[in-house]
């Protein structure tokens, strides 16, 4: 992103320096929630069919090239330039809109419905603020409600009208509370979570599929309870604690290490004035 290291000063994109979305991004510890996320995503049937039945995620060999590609997403839309922003959007907006899938009674998914676009959204969003809370990142209740608020201008980037995305931690609680009984692991989930086990990863990064298991877990264990019952494993009170001490060590053994050594996004350096 050679472009906003240079007009950083000029144009931060959608969050900029003050933002809780830029405190948040920076901290190593949101790699589980991002894990969290896709767990807590696959929970709907719609969601999880349609991408089963178009991306890379279930051919061996290419997920990688997947989870790259989002992960780039992200870093582009949390750091980048208006422009990058918007060609980022763009490029998702396209893909949706052009794809589709059939669900078990035969009926078609479009990947950009509203109601699939939200979910993935919330999913997203309640990730990172429940591992924020959790891992002892220190942001107040009312930070907290801000970061879910800025978030609403990320659910524009793939096409979600914002009004519709929750704007406090309370809107995106009740979102989950009508939602829960709305949803379940369909096969194509459990076989995704089954295979996130046993990470298809190319070389030169074959060192991380020992990494991986293990932060997988993690990031289950973080999922509410009625999610991870929804898979089939124990929601116990116990599994909350064990993984909210996890995550508390994850941060303290990565605070100071820089970010790019983690594959990390970093803030765009400020623009230096010419000599």
């Amino acid at each position: 992103m050679g472009e906003a290291a240079g007009a950083a000063g000029a144009d931060a994109g959608l969050f900029g320096p003050g933002s809780v979305t830029w405190r948040v991004a920076g901290e190593p510890v949101m790699w589980v929630a991002g894990l969290r996320a896709m767990y807590l995503q696959a929970l709907h049937p719609r969601v999880m069919r349609a991408t089963w039945q178009n991306t890379a995620f279930a051919r061996p060999g290419q997920a990688w090239g997947r989870f790259v590609r989002t992960v780039e997403f992200v870093r582009t839309r949390t750091y980048g330039t208006t422009a990058e922003v918007e060609r980022a959007g763009q490029q998702v907006r396209r893909v949706h809109a052009a794809l589709a899938g059939r669900d078990a009674d035969g009926s078609v998914i479009r990947l950009d419905e509203p109601e699939l676009l939200l979910w993935v959204h919330c999913g997203e969003i309640s990730s990172y603020v429940d591992v924020a809370r959790r891992s002892g990142i220190g942001l107040s209740a009312a930070e907290l409600d801000r970061f879910v608020d800025e978030q609403r201008r990320s659910a524009a980037v793939v096409g979600l009208d914002p009004a519709l995305a929750p704007a406090s931690v309370a809107e995106l609680d009740a979102y989950y509370e009508r939602m829960r009984t709305r949803v379940h692991a369909c096969p194509e989930a459990r076989q995704a979570l089954r295979r996130s086990f046993v990470p298809d990863v190319p070389w030169p990064y074959t060192g991380l599929r020992l990494a991986i298991p293990p932060l997988n877990l993690i990031g289950f264990a973080t999922l509410p309870r009625w999610a991870r019952r929804l898979y089939g494993a124990p929601g116990s009170p116990a599994t909350d604690l064990s993984a909210t001490l996890a995550l508390r060590a994850i941060r303290l053994a990565t605070a100071r290490v820089p970010g790019r050594l983690l594959g990390m996004a970093e803030p765009p350096r400020p623009a230096t004035a010419a000599a």
